[in-house]
């Protein structure tokens, strides 16, 4: 016959045998944390601006690596999280940074242990939402986005090809085209660019039934903090 002592004991080991399962079925891992990051601009469209865009060819990685970060302590080690990377604008960007930064992107890979995934147009975007993974086992449980953007569309290569303008984007026009019942409940969706609260955080709700926060005015990258509210008067819906 145990005693009561020993009795104590194992429901002790019961119980946290139960607690570490359950906490393991419970664990974000099962999904996937998309982090979406745009191109940076050129000297040459910018450097005889007022206010010119992306002095540093990181501004958008960066952010992303401190989201990264952030991603890591708070889901762990094993967690699932996918970065995708417009990869013409690095590579156009490198000519004139005369460095190859798609090898330093990837060190970020290598530090933070996620999937790279380069693609140069938006419908790759949405075709790796719909169809990276089996989503009927493992769905999108986090979307954010660091690049440049208007109150319509994430613009990819914004004053790269064009002065001010762009060739490669996600216009919220084509948000129809993402599956519904691919994002976890409760998914986090977010875009840190500018403006996208203004109209394209409604279109998003309207085509995946999910919410997306995005800014009402213009974002600020920064080098050792996630983007902020360039004026008082912006804030962020969603």
């Amino acid at each position: 016959m145990l005693s009561l002592a020993m009795m104590k004991r194992l429901l002790l080991v019961c119980f946290l045998l139960v607690f570490a399962f359950g906490a393991k079925a419970a664990s974000p891992a099962s999904g996937e944390y998309i982090i979406l990051v745009g191109g940076p601009s050129l000297y040459q469209w910018e450097h005889y601006k007022a206010y010119p865009h992306d002095h540093w060819w990181a501004n958008f990685v960066r952010a992303a690596r401190i989201r990264t970060e952030q991603l890591r302590a708070q889901l762990g080690p094993d967690a699932k999280i996918t970065w995708l990377v417009y990869k013409q604008g690095y590579l156009d960007r490198a000519k004139q940074e005369h460095q190859d930064l798609l090898s330093l992107i990837d060190s970020v890979r290598e530090k933070f242990n996620f999937d790279l995934v380069w693609f140069n147009a938006g419908s790759e975007v949405i075709n790796y939402l719909n169809n990276g993974q089996p989503r009927d086992q493992m769905k999108v449980a986090g979307f954010e986005y660091f690049g440049h953007s208007n109150r319509a569309c994430f613009m990819f290569d914004y004053s790269s090809n064009i002065d001010s303008a762009c060739k490669s984007w996600l216009h919220d026009s084509e948000l129809t085209k993402i599956k519904r019942g691919i994002f976890a409940r409760n998914a986090f969706v977010k875009s840190w660019g500018c403006h996208t609260g203004e109209e394209m955080s409604k279109k998003w709700h309207a085509a995946t039934g999910v919410r997306m926060i995005g800014a009402v005015g213009k974002t600020q990258y920064m080098m050792e903090e996630l983007p902020v509210l360039v004026s008082q008067t912006d804030k962020w819906v969603n």
